[in-house]
């Protein structure tokens, strides 16, 4: 745009200079007729034949013409070139244009058979003499051709520039931009667990932002270090003195008052062991750059389970993805499979279905892991299903556990982003869909 604004600008200003060049030659002739009228040979007019040295002048249709007019109180004495036949110029004091600080008025007008012309006029006032019109005019072809020249070479000009200038900035974003691209590509490396810290060598101007971005990474390390240090103190620390606690009120007996204390104590436990164990897993989850390959924990958990469980004949078909990886820590997975798988085992008659596939980010907004346990047990109901999510709801108190197992798993899953569905499951139980972040 800049460079299409400049050549407008210098088309314009070198149009002006051409104009101007030609005006100064159409001068000329017309003061060797302001000359030739004030002092002509004879005392007429009939008679005046200036010589201005142009032989197109006496050419007919030429498109080079003058032509001096008598003006007086009859009808105008009108005095022409032989180039203008019995035609006349137009008088541009009547068309209205201005007269210029010397007294001379310019235009382009149409002359003999509608040609364009530029023409320049004089009014002279020679006393007793009279008073004359003076005009002269040129064909304005050469100042046409000589712009047409100028803006051919122009955009040839321009042209060459342009590309010169789109290739330079090509070669600038290109190269001039790579280090901030491989800046962004390292950042994208530590988010998705492929790398710790910047690495490489970068330019003066980029090297303090990595500087920066790394010690800010060990600075979230060690934040969440400490928190990890804070939660464990606390968790001791609160341990203690609910011991204390539940040991005097055993010590009353079945007084009413005792079991009172225990019950609340029981609550108590429950409720700072719930929120000790989301601040911890918050803590883990501000940890950067932490990825876990899927297959290998669901692989490991199957066999462990499947072992404990082999008195009951309890198989686990396994099916997971080489390409499933869980953007979090290993220990936060293998807490939510297992969990899922175990709960499974004790429900099944002989059968548990472990399956892992991956939703690429082009149907999401990210990429997602999905995790499908089933087993052939009775399943749930609707009812039960919304019951078992909640934290210490146990539907069948012949089963082991402690009921938190699936609500774990729900607040667990939903700090990461993700979620727990039950559903019914293909092979005729339930279906535990666990679906969590990947890359």
């Amino acid at each position: 745009m800049i460079l299409a604004i400049t050549g407008a600008v210098l088309s314009s200003s070198y149009r002006e200079a051409v104009e101007r060049s030609f005006d100064r030659r159409l001068d000329v002739f017309l003061r060797t007729l302001v000359a030739d009228v004030a002092s002509p040979p004879e005392d007429t007019l009939d008679k005046l034949a200036p010589a201005l040295g142009e032989p197109l002048f006496d050419l007919p249709l030429s498109g080079w013409y003058w032509q001096v007019t008598k003006l007086t109180a009859q009808k105008p004495d009108v005095h022409s070139s032989r180039s203008l036949w019995d035609g006349n110029l137009p008088h541009l004091d009547e068309l209205g244009v201005a007269t210029d600080a010397e007294g001379t008025r310019r235009s382009y007008v149409s002359g003999p058979d509608e040609q364009k012309l530029r023409l320049i006029e004089r009014t002279v006032d020679l006393g007793e003499d009279g008073r004359f019109r003076i005009g002269v005019a040129g064909d304005p072809q050469e100042i046409d051709e000589e712009m047409r020249s100028f803006d051919q070479a122009l955009v040839v000009t321009f042209g060459v520039l342009t590309t010169v200038l789109l290739l330079t900035t090509m070669f600038q974003v290109r190269f001039g931009l790579a280090p901030l691209k491989r800046l962004s590509e390292s950042l994208t490396a530590i988010r998705s667990g492929s790398a710790e810290r910047l690495e490489g060598d970068f330019p003066v101007e980029i090297e303090p932002l990595a500087r920066e971005t790394n010690a800010l990474i060990d600075a979230n390390k060690q934040i969440v270090e400490r928190a990890r240090t804070h939660v464990g103190n606390l968790a001791h620390a609160l341990k203690t003195p609910l011991s204390v606690v539940v040991n005097e009120a055993a010590a009353r007996g079945n007084d009413a008052f005792a079991a009172k204390v225990r019950e609340q104590v029981d609550i108590m436990r429950d409720q700072v062991a719930r929120h000790l164990e989301r601040a911890h897993l918050a803590a883990r989850l501000t940890v950067v750059g932490t990825i876990t390959e899927v297959s290998p924990v669901v692989a490991a958990l199957a066999r462990t389970l499947e072992k404990l469980h082999r008195d009951r004949g309890i198989a686990i078909d396994l099916h997971t993805s080489a390409e499933a990886r869980f953007q979090g820590e290993r220990q936060d997975l293998e807490e939510m499979v297992g969990n899922l798988v175990d709960n499974a085992c004790k429900w099944a008659r002989s059968r548990v279905s472990i399956e892992v596939m991956v939703v690429p980010a082009e149907a999401r907004q990210k990429s997602m892991i999905h995790i499908f346990v089933d087993d052939d047990g009775v399943g749930l109901t609707p009812q039960q299903r919304q019951q078992v999510a909640h934290r210490g709801q146990r539907l069948d108190e012949t089963k082991p556990g402690s009921g938190l197992g699936l609500s774990i798993v729900v607040e667990l899953a939903a700090l990461y982003g993700g979620y727990l569905t039950l559903e019914t499951a293909p092979i005729g139980g339930l279906r535990a869909e666990l679906v969590l972040p990947s890359i």
